[in-house]
């Protein structure tokens, strides 16, 4: 593997981390470093020899600082062929010296932005120079290596060391920067469309964490990518113990917290193939988990568990007793890992921070849909806005439970119908082709703990006849969107049952 020697090198950084370092490692490997403002200044300070860009250019920096390394002498020596003689006869003629290193990071926009900065503030953390600068140097690769970023000094350190960058190696460095101005420039492009509210141009930019072993099959291959912009939520979680996650492990992982995160009260949520088998809310998260593990004990087996709070060493304790693939909590309590480590196979995951997105996108063939996501806090989700269409004025704990059925019903796959007593779930219909097998589906499942339940339906009902299911199984109040062409044919049929009903005007459809 041929390397190329470097003797010269520019280097402008706004991130000064490692610098020092590297300019006097870069002394001692005798080469020589041209430098910019700030930059030039921390490491002549340091006692590192630099040469001044404005000193070499003959030109001052200017505009603020706008304009320092837009300048022949500088793009000149870093887009030259050094294989080409007529390219080096060029540089000859004006007096200009190739450069073989670049070391150059940007301006830090998004952290700028992300601060709340005001619009003329975040435009002045436009990077130019550097982007130029970075992108000239990665076209021409074939003789100059390119830093982008402090995580790459060791790479540049082993380099020096070994006597220089291979090709393959350069073109590594190349690939990364180009990556890194292209994020840099959708991360403008977004801020400035979301500033226009303009939406008719989106991008993305999603890092590899992982490739799994499989996808939902085994034939499936899979990889798993964290969103760059929103670096928080299931992808950053730390692992404490188990075997490594799969894709469905993620998939009803992010299903179990955005369930549990759907409530305020301390709360669990029990998903098994991306739908819950039990959630609960409760004073304290051992309580909601026994109260969410008894809606559905049989499916809740091989389940994935989230919680909204620490785990406790009770709610540890009696999930041991639980063969469980997947528990995700925002910390545990001292010895609760201890306590679930005892199952070899139990994947203990921490989440540090969670944020409900704001957006969804699903790929469909040719494209993607993008939508709001289902936040749960429209008018409709609050029962002060809710309209009582039969039945007597309801107790507060009556209230308290149709409020946490409505909101829970959310994560469940439409059609949807969840029966719910004391901040429970104690039945749930999902998935079905008609409201009235996942009526019945819910009843089933509920037995005997139907009777005085509250219900609710994620959608309409279309007839009265699932409605109907619900009150020959004894429920004691149910909550619905309404908006049904037949709605007073299903009003009748809760007023015939002296049953209270509310129609909230929203509905909470989830098909994916």
């Amino acid at each position: 593997m041929e390397r190329k020697k470097m003797s010269r090198a520019l280097v402008s950084v706004y991130d000064k981390v490692g610098l020092v370092e590297l300019g006097k490692n870069l002394e001692k490997h005798g080469i020589e470093i041209l430098s910019t403002g700030s930059t030039a200044k921390t490491l002549r300070e340091a006692g590192v020899k630099v040469i001044p860009v404005e000193e070499y250019t003959g030109f001052p920096e200017m505009l603020g600082g706008r304009v320092k390394t837009l300048h022949p002498r500088i793009h000149g020596g870093i887009l030259a062929d050094q294989s080409d003689p007529e390219h080096l006869s060029q540089l000859a003629a004006q007096n200009i010296a190739p450069f073989d290193l670049i070391v150059i990071n940007l301006y830090p926009f998004t952290q700028t932005i992300a601060s709340g900065a005001k619009f003329e503030e975040s435009i002045e953390q436009i990077d130019i120079g550097g982007p130029s600068m970075l992108r000239g140097a990665a076209k021409n690769h074939k003789s100059v290596a390119v830093i982008s970023d402090p995580s790459q000094y060791e790479l540049l350190n082993e380099a020096l060391d070994n006597g220089g960058f291979t090709t393959l190696e350069r073109q590594k460095l190349a690939m990364a920067t180009f990556r890194r101005t292209a994020e840099y420039d959708i991360a403008i492009s977004e801020w400035l469309a979301g500033e226009l509210e303009q939406d008719d141009w989106r991008a993305k930019v999603w890092k590899k964490i992982a490739d799994l072993r499989y996808g939902e099959n085994p034939h499936q291959a899979a990889t798993v990518y964290s969103d760059s912009s929103l670096p928080i939520g299931i992808t950053s979680a730390k692992q404490h113990h188990g075997k490594e996650m799969s894709f469905n492990n993620y998939t009803d992982a992010d299903a179990a917290l955005r369930a549990a995160y759907d409530h305020s009260e301390p709360c669990v949520a029990i998903i098994k193939h991306a739908n819950p088998c039990g959630i609960a809310i409760a004073s304290d998260i051992a309580t909601a988990h026994a109260a969410a593990h008894a809606c559905d004990s049989v499916s809740a087996f091989g389940g994935v568990v989230a919680a909204n709070r620490s785990v406790s060493k009770e709610m540890a304790m009696a999930l041991s007793e639980i063969f469980t693939e997947v528990v995700v909590a925002p910390g545990y309590e001292d010895g609760a890992i201890e306590i679930l480590s005892k199952k070899p196979a139990i994947r203990i995951l921490e989440i540090s921070e969670y944020k409900i997105a704001k957006e969804e996108l699903r790929p469909i063939s040719g494209g993607a849909l993008i939508q709001e996501t289902d936040l749960i806090n429209v008018d409709g989700d609050s029962s002060a806005n809710w309209q009582q269409v039969s039945g007597e004025k309801v107790s507060p704990e009556v209230l308290r439970d149709l409020e946490f059925a409505w909101r829970s019903v959310r994560a469940v796959k439409s059609n949807a119908i969840l029966l719910a007593k004391s901040g429970a779930s104690v039945g749930v219909g999902m998935g079905q082709v008609n409201r009235v097998d996942s009526a019945k589906l819910a009843i089933d499942r509920a037995g005997d703990r139907a009777q005085g339940c509250v219900a609710a339906s994620d959608a309409f009902f279309p007839f009265a006849d699932g409605l109907q299911i619900l009150l020959a199984a004894g429920i004691s109040a149910v909550v619905a969107p309404g908006g049904s062409v037949r709605d007073a044919e299903v009003i009748e049929a809760a007023k015939s049952a002296g049953v209270p009903m509310f129609f909230t005007g929203v509905r909470h459809f989830s098909h994916a």
